[in-house]
């Protein structure tokens, strides 16, 4: 039962404040302590309490109001914001001798000092950078490119463990900019993936691409729907804190409030360092959250100013990071799907096993001949690691173990969808099902379409079209644009406000534009890269349909595989009727139209490195229209380096060759103005 609401403002004023005390010192004991003093019940009442009272007297609502945290109305996007004090990076090292090395380096700068470190786990998540003006947080960034950020502060004071106002028993800097890493603890990750299967839509592929979703939702709501937690770890601008090393200054932090990883470490010793390192490799399983490393600091705060910073990352600091990792488990059955190409891709049943901070069941085997080169048969012992840190991959077979009931695998003679027979032709790699009627070419058609470098319409997973292919509501991707709310309404686990939700989500794919639409078609050979320059350089998908291979080689990046392939496409029939439908229904095939540039860039070779604002595909189009060539490595031949957030060891390869690196604004203005 609610207490009464004091009659004037004053008096609403007073018990706000007091109840705003206690909710934040409850909040503080359950979230960033774990040791809470009153039942989850009494909390809410208190919680409650509050909201009443702002609702009844609303000019006294604030921004470090408990009441906040559940997030308020929708974003238009997010501002872009400076950091007090540049966020640099990190360079990486990756084993005992890099450290030593580093170390070395550090004792060569300070002439003999004497040095203390302090470890710390190098949680796998989003840098984030908070501002406290007074005690009172005021904006929260993300690392963006290092000096400017997105202003996402509606969204950070939805996270529990992030104080609104710091405890004054921690004595209050007037001005403090603290970073930390924001994160999503792995039982939330699996909470979600559950309830996304259980939508069909698709799964979040780790728990680091998670929580940077989850803060940069536009609507904070989903935001605060989602138990992200933060740990803090470091220092910007900030006046009068009064700390002379970095592990007096995270118990600090700790004092005013923050939350901070309690397995931080001091050593003296490089070796003591690595040794620890290494430790972990083995123990992060057990952890609820990721760390993909730790990371060394010098601990004494003058000497990190003498050691000072290059251009991208501190001479004090460096990453220790894990390798790859592995586990063993057994091959337990292999089956085989079918593609939107029709090839056929066997991928291995293994027992569960936790791999990379998630439990794996299945792992891709590529082909016949990638089961035959490894010699995987059914029953083996096998190692299995994440391609990338994704996909699961069997990398090898523990022959030692094998005990002569392990069974070899045949490819199938027939397609396991239709029954037709497969070919595989000379060349190729892949079994394939040429019956362009085998449902499995239009079910895998059709997530393709909808997929996120296609269409992208949210909502539309594998499960959903599935049942859409069973009920006959589609026979191909334009028949999608047709749907009613009612006629999904009736649908298993679709009611009304979901499939009024994904009947706007499809008719919003209606202007993606031709670039997206000519990946969605899924012509062979053409990626989302082709695709894009295709869509630049025609600008309408008429124009491209009468293309020849001759015209459509003298595009940067067009090869004749490419050209003949798109060519055959739109000689087909059946294809040009179905572009015709998809006019029909609304489909925006046409796309502002640009010519590629003068070739001034061709002799010139980019590496992309780090997060870019844009689609990495997009960027490489655009280094493909000038001409210009894209490498994965950094060498003294590279012309430019491309950084975006998060770069890593590319970057710092960069600056060691003295290689230009551009940021993203400065790519656009090199690749996109008039070549003389």
């Amino acid at each position: 039962m609610n207490t009464a609401i004091p009659d004037s403002l004053t008096a609403a004023a007073e018990e706000i404040e007091k109840l705003k005390k206690t909710i934040h010192y409850h909040s503080h004991r359950y979230y960033v302590l774990d040791n809470p003093e009153i039942s989850d019940a009494e909390f809410d009442k208190l919680l409650r309490q509050l909201i009443d009272l702002e609702t009844a007297y609303p000019s006294l609502i604030t921004p470090d109001s408990p009441s906040q945290r559940v997030g308020g109305a929708p974003a238009g996007g997010f501002a872009r914001v400076a950091h007090l004090t540049p966020m640099l990076s990190l360079g990486n090292a990756f084993s005992a001798g890099e450290l030593q090395a580093f170390d070395a380096r550090v004792r060569v700068s300070l002439d003999g000092q004497a040095v203390e470190y302090v470890v710390e786990l190098k949680i796998d998540g989003l840098a984030m950078n908070l501002v406290y003006e007074h005690g009172r947080l005021t904006r929260g960034a993300t690392r963006g490119d290092g000096v400017y950020g997105e202003d996402v502060s509606t969204n950070i004071r939805t996270i529990r463990s992030v104080p609104l106002v710091l405890s004054e028993t921690g004595g209050i800097p007037p001005l403090l900019e603290v970073r930390g890493e924001v994160y999503l603890p792995r039982r939330e990750f699996d909470r979600l993936n559950t309830l996304r299967e259980a939508a069909g839509e698709p799964l979040m592929a780790n728990p680091r691409n998670a929580a940077a979703g989850s803060i940069r939702q536009l609507d904070p709501r989903i935001t605060a729907e989602r138990a992200l937690d933060i740990s803090m770890h470091g220092l910007g601008t900030e006046e009068g804190l009064g700390v002379t090393t970095h592990s007096a200054m995270l118990e600090k932090l700790q004092a005013l409030g923050f939350k901070i990883n309690p397995h931080y470490r001091t050593f003296d010793n490089i070796d003591e360092v690595a040794q620890y390192c290494e430790s972990w490799a083995e123990k992060r399983v057990d952890l609820p959250y990721d760390i993909d490393g730790l990371v060394i600091k010098v601990n004494s705060l003058a000497q990190q100013r003498l050691l000072g910073s290059t251009a991208k990352d501190p001479r004090w600091a460096i990453a220790y990071k894990f390798p790859a990792e592995q586990a063993t488990t057994i091959l337990e059955d292999i089956f085989v799907r079918v593609g939107r190409t029709g090839a056929l891709t066997p991928t291995a049943v293994l027992r569960p096993v936790r791999l990379a901070g998630t439990t794996v069941s299945r792992a891709t085997l590529h082909n016949a001949d990638f089961i035959q080169e490894k010699d995987i048969r059914l029953g083996d012992t096998v190692i299995v690691h994440k391609a990338g840190e994704i996909i699961p991959e069997v990398v090898a077979v523990v022959e030692s173990r094998r005990t002569g009931q392990e069974q070899p695998f045949i490819m199938p003679a027939s397609c396991p969808e239709c029954g037709k027979q497969i070919v595989r032709e000379t060349g190729e790699a892949a079994h394939k099902c040429v019956n362009p009627r085998c449902p499995a070419l239009l079910r895998e058609g059709l997530i393709h379409f909808v997929s996120r470098d296609a269409m992208n319409i949210d909502g539309l997973g594998p499960a959903v079209i599935t049942s859409l292919l069973e009920a006959g509501l589609v026979k191909d991707a334009a028949d999608l644009y047709t749907l009613q709310p009612a006629t999904l309404a009736v649908m298993e686990r679709m009611g009304e406000k979901s499939a009024g939700n994904l009947v706007k989500a499809i008719a919003a794919s209606k202007e993606a534009g031709l670039s997206r639409a000519l990946f969605a078609l899924g012509i062979r050979h053409v990626g989302a890269k082709a695709s894009a320059l295709l869509a630049r350089y025609y600008g309408d998908i008429d124009r491209l349909a009468v293309a020849g291979v001759e015209e459509l080689t003298t595009i940067g990046e067009i090869g004749p595989k490419i050209a003949e392939s798109v060519v055959n496409y739109f000689a087909d029939p059946d294809n040009l009727a179905y572009i015709g439908k998809l006019k029909a229904v609304g489909v925006k095939l046409t796309e502002e139209r640009q010519e590629p540039l003068s070739q001034e860039l061709a002799s010139k070779t980019f590496v992309l490195t780090g997060t870019l604002t844009m689609p990495r595909k997009e960027a490489e189009a655009l280094i493909a229209a000038c001409g210009g060539k894209i490498s994965s490595s950094v060498s003294k031949k590279t012309s430019y380096v491309v950084a975006g957030e998060e770069a890593g060891s590319k970057l710092d390869k960069a600056n060691e060759l003295g290689v230009p690196v551009l940021n993203e604004e400065e790519f656009l203005m090199l690749v996109q103005k008039p070549q003389a």
